[in-house]
């Protein structure tokens, strides 16, 4: 799977993916289930690099100090909104906006491709930002909430 980045509005972001044949009905639901987990974990505020105390401890974590006061006292960072998934022959496009979450979301949501493309559905390309000319965008408000 190859990955790459256009242009980058976090606030009003596209994440394409071409895969290499016409998904199927079940492939399609693999990938939207990895969609909507990513999701529901950035708008709970899951990617927060403020606080990773158990990644900044390191690899020795047995019987560690969580500061749970510290974690209460960051900033929240969750994202905002997701569009539903859209599918036009061997293309699929979400848009999203990251709201406040912080790039390792990025991270986790490419790992979680990366495995799915392994295993389960066969994808050729991640583009992250930007225009697709093979399925340009008229109007993304419409494009957000039409139907699929």
């Amino acid at each position: 799977m190859e990955v790459t980045f256009r242009e980058f509005n976090p606030f009003d972001l596209w994440i394409w993916l071409e895969f290499e044949t016409t998904p199927s009905p079940m492939e399609q639901q693999y990938v939207e289930e990895v969609f909507n987990s990513w999701f529901y974990l950035g708008k709970l505020g899951a990617f927060n690099a403020e606080n990773l105390q158990v990644q900044d401890t390191g690899i020795e974590i047995s019987y560690m100090d969580y500061d749970t006061d510290n974690a209460n006292s960051i900033m929240m960072a969750p994202m905002h909104n997701m569009a539903e998934f859209q599918y036009e022959e061997t293309w699929g496009r979400c848009w999203i906006d990251l709201g406040t979450s912080d790039l390792i979301g990025l991270d986790i949501l490419i790992n979680a491709l990366n495995q799915l493309n392994k295993e389960y559905v066969t994808i050729k390309s991640l583009i992250i930002g930007g225009e697709n000319e093979d399925w340009p965008v008229e109007n993304k408000r419409d494009a957000m909430f039409a139907e699929s």
